[in-house]
């Protein structure tokens, strides 16, 4: 590999490690607010104060007018309904469980990815696959266990309710990474995420006559620095994929557990239990094994330049 592609490939992990550690912040920021502030509400701020930096990013690198331009506006809004539906209930679990737990149990996205992909993509997933889909969610299963036992306490009653709506919150979210999946073969990555922002906003005001709130000055200034620091970090996440492949920078999304870990002791005084840590081994293990068999397969057809190479 010559210097100037390895140059082009360190960016590229560069910036998706700056895009997961922005949106890692991004959580924290949200968490600090508590329940003071309407779940609806949130999405909006974090909707809302992401489109002008999308729109700065377009605008920098020349690609404004193509990314505002689309012809599947219908599928950009389908898309945004499921990805706003994930949103809202990830911010409801940050505010029932520690930053590291949410973050361990988002890592089930990949997974249910490849089982949606195989029902509505008709994607054919064989024996490897399988086994790192049933790995992953054994992982699962060790993260959600002392929640799903502790239902006797009032803490553990909520706790177990946060745990169940993030694993929905990951279910919504492969869904629309299916869509996304969709999308991305006739749209740029930039304006299906600036799409996304214009879509959330406006589906976050239907949540207006459920009680939105003035927030305060602290909590006005987290929730806005939370849309542009979302909106960075979805500027940063499209631009890595322009200088490195998929497979390359998508096992750093697995960086997110030590910057959860690290700002959930510091600033919530929040120590990951030991069955969270061994759980989010075990789906970032699975996932890891599905990257790198999807790399494998992507080389495979490389090589035979265009021959059908039997999938996983």
């Amino acid at each position: 590999m010559s210097h100037g592609i390895e140059h082009r490939v360190g960016y590229g992990i560069a910036l998706k490690v700056g895009a997961v550690l922005s949106f890692t912040i991004m959580g924290a920021l949200i968490k600090a607010t508590g329940s003071r502030v309407p779940t609806g509400e949130v999405v909006f701020f974090r909707s809302f104060f992401a489109v002008p930096v999308l729109v700065g990013y377009l605008a920098y690198i020349g690609q404004l007018h193509e990314g505002v331009r689309t012809d599947r506006f219908l599928g950009h809004m389908w898309r945004g309904v499921i990805g706003t539906t994930a949103m809202g209930l990830m911010f409801t679990a940050l505010s029932l469980l520690p930053l590291p737990e949410v973050t361990a149990l988002q890592y089930a996205t990949p997974l249910f990815i490849t089982i949606l992909a195989a029902i509505m993509l008709g994607e054919r997933v064989r024996l490897f696959r399988i086994s790192a889909v049933l790995l992953g969610l054994i992982g699962v299963t060790v993260v959600l266990y002392p929640r799903l036992t502790s239902l006797g306490s009032e803490i553990g009653h909520l706790e177990a309710i946060g745990a169940l709506v993030m694993l929905g919150s990951t279910l919504a979210a492969a869904l629309a990474q299916v869509q996304v999946r969709n999308l991305v073969a006739t749209e740029r990555p930039a304006t299906v995420a600036l799409y996304f922002s214009f879509s959330s906003t406006l589906l976050s005001l239907l949540t207006l006559p459920f009680g939105w709130v003035v927030p305060g000055v602290q909590d006005a200034t987290l929730l806005i620095l939370c849309g542009l620091v979302g909106g960075a970090g979805q500027g940063m996440l499209s631009t890595s994929y322009r200088y490195a492949p998929a497979s390359v920078v998508a096992p750093f999304d697995y960086a997110s557990i030590f910057f959860a870990t690290a700002i959930g002791m510091v600033f919530f005084d929040e120590v990951p239990t030991s069955t969270t840590l061994l759980g989010a081994a075990i789906v970032i293990a699975a996932g890891i094994l599905i990257i790198w068999r999807e790399r494998q397969l992507g080389l495979n057809r490389s090589k035979s330049k265009g021959f059908k190479q039997p999938p996983a």
